[in-house]
């Protein structure tokens, strides 16, 4: 069963705005704690995500 917040849904919302919030960083980050590991899926999400902030087409919003 899907969560609704999985790593995976996270990273797509990224990938829509072409930006990386505080909000988004730490629910990627409470879901790999809670999970404990990091499932295939949610692993390529991640690798595109990496991927595209390096090209420069996804920015990292401080926190306020």
């Amino acid at each position: 069963m899907t969560q609704p917040f999985s790593i995976r849904r996270l990273v797509e919302k990224a990938l829509h705005s072409k930006c990386l919030t505080p909000d988004i960083e730490q629910g990627i980050n409470s879901e790999l704690a809670r999970l404990g590991y990091l499932p295939v899926g949610d692993e390529e999400a991640l690798e595109l995500l990496m991927s595209e902030m390096d090209a420069g087409r996804i920015h990292l919003v401080p926190s306020v």
